[in-house]
């Protein structure tokens, strides 16, 4: 069937901030259906509230709102727009159920807006766990044991019935798993099923069976209007049953099924797609499998583009969301052809003759309280992805490209990879509990002389997966007794076949990297690179996407005459870098495209956009080691590469990539450094006039005491070089100092700490500028709504500043751009200032792209990386037409967004160390409603009316009463503990008394708990939150109660509250406010 052509226009929701379930896999999913919709010719009008996104950008949909993701901005926007259709499929979680709730409210009716790709009634089938079970049943399919339960004497009654533990809770419409878990007895499930009850939007939860220890595969189908369904791609969880599939190793295609045991499962994922109604687009579809029995259960469907239909895609090269959109409008399977060969149509099956493996990415240090064993409920943060031809080669691949120190998995030095054995009782509980380090003491077990069989009674991973990876361990000691100079070239071969890199046959062989690649060249084992070609090499591919083996062939295609400039990713999502950087990436591929050059993206993380086969000319699968990066280097002939783009990781590889002969464009390695080394950067500063908090470097923890009481407290002390603000603290006695800077110390072994005076109540700003070497000229700057000593990932900000004179600002143009003068920055800086009793402090410089670039992007319409990818390759601004600073006239307030909810018992504060996965933005003429808009984009808005429980450290309570008289007169109620509740009445505020926590009853615990508070304010006395605090602000997140945990927040809380009270909200698309800016 052609298109439609009764549409003109369609809705696209977006999947709002990065959050653990939701990362950027929808904006991978999101920007490929905007291209999709765009190339036939539909109006494409795109709401998200995320500005670190691709999608975002004005040149991906025709009208594109970033205002938050909620029922009442969505009718205004579909009142502006009046939208024919609108795809609820490809954003996720959140935009599936925004768009069930725009139908329930009969908004979607009112306006004539059709829904396509999938209907409300399939959406419901497939998400409502009790009609999905009943579903699965009548059409003959087995499913687990369970019962859906509203309250705790239903699910006692219903674990009665299930009878035996382990039971599997798991909540309704909830995202990644949020506030399941598995319970071993009456008191965890009693536990469990209260905060399930609790979390789901609808108070439900489905009581199950426990699956342990089965097998789960995973299957990505897609269907047309012609009822063609084509799988394209199966996955195997390598973790048993009991782990969430965002959090196990994934591998495809499955690797234990038998022919027959696959047709049956393909089978039953027709059957499923079918009967849920899934009219056209793709599915994601988990079933279970008892490795005694064989018996299999269909597990759960998400109607709609799933997180790992972004991996399914990059492992086969097969584009699911672009086809799903372009099925959505009307089109089959056999009329849409395959990018990649170009004459197959996208209803041939895709064939793949390679392993793919998915591990993912967790960040539990900086959640030092949480707890890290694995569950149902999902805690990853990002994901790596390899490619290799045997499933040894993916694996150890793909444990190097997550940089969390490890080389690979058959030892080699590096973390986890040395040869003493830990305790044998430390080796069974990291088997016995499912970890992020369980993979790693796998080894240890095999090297301890354990069996196979006896590492699958505690794990219940399958047999053949522990078999290859015991073959792995038998390589490596075979290795072990070999010289690098008496190694030959078969043996060599079959290691690197094995995914041994170099450098851990440089360890294993007692030699250096550079001494084996040398050698391994000399012998003639080179690396070759095969095509991801969808289709097992049967048809030609005309995409260049590339991953490394050590085979006989080797397919780069030849080159196309033009000069070639190489990309280095971010690799797999962290807190600390992220999406932003992935933006960058893809801006720079864009920009240089068209400036003629051809470019070759390197990266490991399926998730995002720069992994997108058609973003760059040359796509290279690869781990981002120097081993990896130097050979794609020089076998694609480059004669340049971009490391600024990427965030730390690449970074971290310029000094060696340099001294290997790569030449690194822009700005220099050594700049890089100078900015980053202490003695070296305090001579810039010299030489340029500007001053920085007093500051010291210790190699000790000894000198590192002496150093703080020199300088005086309270000081910040942080480790060198990282990202994220990782082990950073703000300390205020030397009691604090002892207890911490061990962990400092931790973070960067023989680095030194670095300890500054702490700049107390300093308004801090962040600037963000572009250097050609001639021109400086500042992008944006954004001051901060919190004081100094919040990570700026995670502090609110404003631009244009909102209380800073323009003196001021004039004195930090001429200090930013005195910095890029003498650190000769050729594209992207960031500075970070501080500002205390009117002088200003220079805090850090970063010579490279910074994770405010989007955002900056977004509020003055420039595209900052485009440009600076360009400079870097030579252009002027002048040349580009950018040479004056924009100041929008317009407000723009960023606001973070934190996974404390995934984290219980972790302590939730802003502090110097940041633990924000995502941020959203709010745009608008008045700064009260754009920071309202960036709370309700963030979850939860702010609220116009109810009770306030306002307490607060002793520093903050004049102007806590001042707050309180606001509050008051807007019609809020205020309650409060013993000494602010104190403070308030003697300055005649109104108050109602609560107890604290283990001082009677009721609490502000009790309150929230109730639906009696509506918004909280409270600031902790300390570096770390009382107890009862904490306790407090889990409460406020677990039930979605606005908090402010700073002074300044709440303050900007309260005007944004006066703005929605007394001016009306309106939306705007982010096309209008190009241009809307006023020339410095």
């Amino acid at each position: 069937m052609p298109k439609r052509t009764d549409l003109q226009s369609i809705l696209i929701i977006g999947a709002g901030p990065i959050v653990i379930g939701q990362a950027c896999e929808f904006d991978y999913s999101g920007t490929q259906a905007c291209k999709a919709l765009k190339e036939e010719g539909y109006r494409v009008i795109l709401v998200n509230s995320n500005p670190a996104t691709i999608m975002t950008d004005p040149e991906f949909a025709d009208v594109t709102y970033i205002e938050p993701l909620t029922v009442p901005m969505l009718e205004k926007i579909i009142e502006a727009e009046k939208p024919s259709a609108l795809l609820p499929t490809l954003g996720g979680q959140t935009a599936l159920n925004l768009s069930m709730e725009l139908h329930k409210a009969g908004i979607l009716q009112k306006h004539g807006v059709e829904m396509i790709g999938a209907k409300p009634e399939a959406i419901t089938k497939g998400e409502d766990r009790e009609t999905f079970k009943q579903a699965m049943l009548k059409i003959g399919l087995d499913v687990a044991r369970s019962a859906t339960v509203k309250s705790m004497e239903e699910a006692r009654a219903a674990a009665e019935k299930l009878g035996t533990f382990p039971l599997i809770i798991r909540p309704s419409f909830t995202l990644g798993g949020q506030g399941g878990g598995i319970a071993y007895n009456k008191e965890e499930f009693e536990r469990i099923v209260a905060n399930g009850i609790d979390i789901s939007p609808v108070h439900e939860v489905l009581v199950e069976e426990c699956l342990l220890g089965w097998k789960e595969y995973e299957i990505e189908v897609m269907r047309d209007r012609k009822d063609q369904c084509v799988v394209i791609c199966s996955i195997e969880n390598f973790d048993p049953m009991g782990v969430h599939t965002g959090d196990s190793i994934t591998v495809a295609p499955a690797m234990t099924l038998t022919d027959k045991e696959y047709q049956v499962m393909r089978d039953a994922s027709f059957a499923v797609i079918r009967e849920i109604g899934v009219e056209t687009g793709g599915s994601n579809i988990q079933f279970a499998v008892d490795p005694v029995t064989g018996r299999m259960v269909v597990i759960e469907m998400n109607p709609r583009v799933s997180r790992s239909s972004a991996l399914a895609s990059k492992a086969t090269g097969f584009p699911i969301a672009k086809i799903a959109a372009k099925l959505a409008v009307g089109y089959t399977l056999d009329e849409l052809k395959n990018d990649i060969t170009r004459v197959t149509p996208a209803s041939f099956e895709p064939t793949i003759d390679y392993v793919v493996t998915k591990i993912p990415r967790f960040t539990f240090e900086k959640f030092p309280d949480a707890d890290s064993a694995l569950t149902s409920a999902m805690k990853s943060v990002g994901e790596a992805m390899a490619i290799g031809r045997t499933f040894k080669e993916s694996f150890q691949k793909c444990l190097r490209s997550l940089e969390t120190g490890a080389r690979g998995f058959g030892g080699g030095g590096g973390k986890w990879g040395g040869d003493e054995l830990p305790d044998d009782q430390i080796i069974k509980q990291k088997l016995g509990t499912p970890n992020a380090e369980r993979v790693y003491y796998i080894r240890y077990a095999f090297l301890a002389g354990y069996t196979v069989e006896q590492i699958f009674n505690i794990t219940k991973i399958d047999r053949w997966f522990l078999t290859q990876l015991q073959e792995i361990i038998q390589m490596e000691q075979d290795l072990k007794k070999q010289t690098l100079a008496d190694i030959d070239a078969f043996t060599l071969r079959r290691a690197k076949q094995f995914g041994f890199s170099d450098a851990q046959l440089a360890h294993i062989l007692k030699s250096d990297l550079a001494t084996v690649r040398a050698h391994r060249k000399k012998i003639g084992v080179n690396t070759t690179y095969r095509l991801v070609d969808t289709c097992a090499a049967e048809f030609e591919a005309f995409t260049p996407y590339y991953y490394s083996s050590y085979g006989d062939e080797n397919e780069i295609l030849p080159p196309k005459g033009k000069r070639k400039i190489m990309i280095l990713g971010g690799g797999p999502n962290r807190i600390g870098q992220g999406i932003e950087f992935d933006y960058c990436c893809v801006h720079a591929s864009f920009a240089l495209r068209e400036a003629g050059f051809e470019t070759v993206m390197v990266n490991s993380n399926p998730e995002t956009v720069s992994t997108d086969y058609d973003t760059s000319d040359r796509l290279y699968f690869e781990p981002l080691t120097l081993e990896d990066v130097l050979e794609i280097y020089q076998q694609e002939g480059c004669e340049g590469a971009i490391v600024q783009f990427g965030g730390q990781t690449p970074l971290n590889l310029a000094t060696a990539l340099k001294a290997n002969g790569v030449n690194i464009i822009g700005t220099s390695p050594e700049s890089i450094e100078a900015a980053e080394d202490r003695k070296l950067f305090s001579a810039i500063l010299n030489k340029t006039g500007l001053k920085s908090p007093a500051h010291r470097t210790a190699l000790t923890e000894a000198d590192a005491l002496a150093a703080a009481n020199e300088i005086g407290f309270p000081v910040l002390l942080r480790p060198s070089f990282v990202l994220g603000g990782r082990g950073m603290f703000i300390v205020y006695t030397e009691e604090e100092f002892k207890n911490v800077v061990r962990q400092a110390f931790d973070v960067m072994p023989d680095k030194p700490v670095l300890i500054d005076k702490f700049l107390e109540d300093a308004i801090e700003l962040d600037v963000d500028c572009i250097s050609d070497g001639d021109t400086t000229v500042i992008g944006g700057m954004l001051e901060h709504i919190e004081f100094a000593g919040v990570h700026s990932g995670d502090a609110s900000m404003v631009m244009p500043p909102h209380t800073l004179g323009k003196a001021m600002l004039q004195t930090v143009r001429e200090a930013t751009k005195a910095l890029a003068r003498e650190l000769n920055v050729i594209g992207l800086m960031n500075v970070q200032f501080a500002i205390k009793d009117n002088q200003l402090y220079v805090l850090e410089v970063n010579p490279r792209a910074s994770r405010t670039v989007p955002f900056v992007a977004k509020a003055i319409g420039i595209p900052l990386a485009k440009l600076a990818a360009k400079v870097m390759t030579g252009a002027k601004l002048k040349d580009l037409g950018f040479t004056r600073e924009q100041t929008p006239k317009h407000w723009c307030v960023k606001e973070a967004v934190f996974p404390f909810v995934r984290f219980p018992g972790a302590t939730i504060t802003l502090s110097p160390e940041m633990r924000s996965t995502g941020e959203v933005m709010g745009l608008d003429e008045d700064l009260g409603i754009a920071f309202a808009k960036a709370q309700a984009a963030a979850k939860p808005g702010l609220p116009t009316s109810g009770n306030v429980f306002l307490s607060v450290k002793d520093s903050d309570k004049t102007r806590a009463v001042e707050l309180a008289r606001q509050l008051e007169t807007l019609g809020f109620a205020i309650y409060s503990t013993s000494g602010t509740a104190q403070h308030l009445a003697d300055n005649g505020v109104k108050v109602n008394r609560l107890a604290k926590i283990d001082e009677g009853r009721p609490t502000a615990v009790d309150m929230i708990k109730n639906g009696q508070i509506q918004l909280i304010i409270n600031t902790p006395g300390g570096m770390i939150p009382r107890k009862d605090e904490n306790k407090i602000r889990s409460a406020a997140y677990a039930h979605s109660v606005c908090i402010m945990t700073t002074i300044t927040g709440a303050q900007a809380a309260v005007n944004g509250i006066k703005a929605l009270l007394n001016k009306k909200v309106g939306v705007r698309p982010i096309q209008k406010y190009v241009g809307n800016v006023q020339l410095v």
